[in-house]
């Protein structure tokens, strides 16, 4: 089965390669290769060190998220296609200090130069949650690079309520419960003046991915940390109130849906290659062949055993 695997995934790759020319400015993302997935594995172990060594978790993921969080399903725009790199985008108040972020990344794309800006910036986003102690988020790589960044604007404001946070997140095509569980993202970091006009981490832990976040939320005012408005309302809407509530006492069923909207978050407006998801399929098909083969192979010894026992 193995062997069959192998053979046929030779002779795909070796059929995509004649794509690999293809220009990554004319709507088409990179060919998502076994030379490709090599790259972003690369890529994957060297952020796991840098983030570690430089403590930078908290930038990373919000770097990911703001060149994700910029979606509109209806014009099909913006999203996580690396544009948050272009200094137009970077210099949206939103964006203040990321910078710091995409200069750290560039550190990585030397190195990996294959991978795109809209996957290395999602893979960061990936890495930060799991090496801070948070949940394995699922990463599929091919995302396609921009130079075209969205208006300015369609990031939450920290000063929304309620009615905003719908607006922003329905716009991405995101879920009330995405927009709690996402918040929980807050779990991480802190808050600069210069940045955001507010100063302080949300938890007492700001390089720890736990639920701290929601404890927090419930407790209500706390020295020496931040809640901004946009906090606020998830406590005071009723519907976001009770994902408050939940991951607040069940730490295993926010990690569960984090990980499941970040995913979300991180492929707005992005469909698998193809190339990826026969890899996935064929790999799967080999894991069930294989299991099924060992199975038979057991009974077998079994039904023998008894036969001469």
């Amino acid at each position: 089965k193995l062997y069959i695997f192998a053979a046929k995934a030779a002779i795909y790759f070796k059929a995509l390669g004649a794509q690999k020319g293809r220009s990554m400015g004319k709507g088409r993302g990179p060919v998502v290769d076994a030379e490709y997935l090599k790259e972003t594995e690369g890529a994957r172990r060297d952020l796991r060190a840098l983030i570690s060594s430089k403590q930078c978790a908290p930038i990373m993921l919000r770097l990911a998220w703001h060149d994700a969080g910029t979606y509109d399903k209806k014009t099909k725009t913006g999203g996580p296609n690396g544009s948050i790199r272009n200094e137009k985008e970077l210099n949206h108040n939103a964006n203040k200090g990321l910078k710091i972020a995409v200069d750290l990344c560039e550190e990585i794309k030397a190195r990996h130069p294959k991978v795109t800006y809209a996957d290395l910036y999602q893979l960061a986003g990936v890495v930060a949650v799991e090496v801070t102690g948070g949940p394995t988020i699922d990463f599929v790589p091919g995302r396609l690079d921009s130079l075209d960044s969205p208006e300015e604007g369609r990031l939450p404001d920290a000063n929304g309520d309620a009615n905003h946070l719908r607006e922003v997140f329905y716009r991405m095509g995101l879920s009330d419960k995405d927009i709690v569980a996402l918040s929980g993202g807050h779990t991480l970091g802190r808050a600069h003046r210069e940045r955001s006009g507010f100063e302080g981490p949300w938890t007492k832990d700001p390089l720890k991915f736990d639920n701290s976040y929601f404890v927090e939320l419930l407790r209500g005012e706390s020295e020496g940390l931040l809640k901004l408005p946009t906090d606020k309302a998830l406590v005071e809407d009723p519907v976001f109130h009770r994902y408050v509530e939940l991951y607040a006492k069940d730490e295993e069923a926010f990690f569960k849906d984090y990980a499941q909207s970040h995913k979300k978050l991180s492929e707005l407006g992005f469909t698998p290659p193809t190339s990826f998801s026969y890899l996935k399929k064929m790999a799967t098909r080999v894991a069930v062949g294989a299991a099924v083969t060992a199975t038979v192979i057991i009974l077998s010894y079994l039904y023998e055993l008894n036969k001469h026992g």
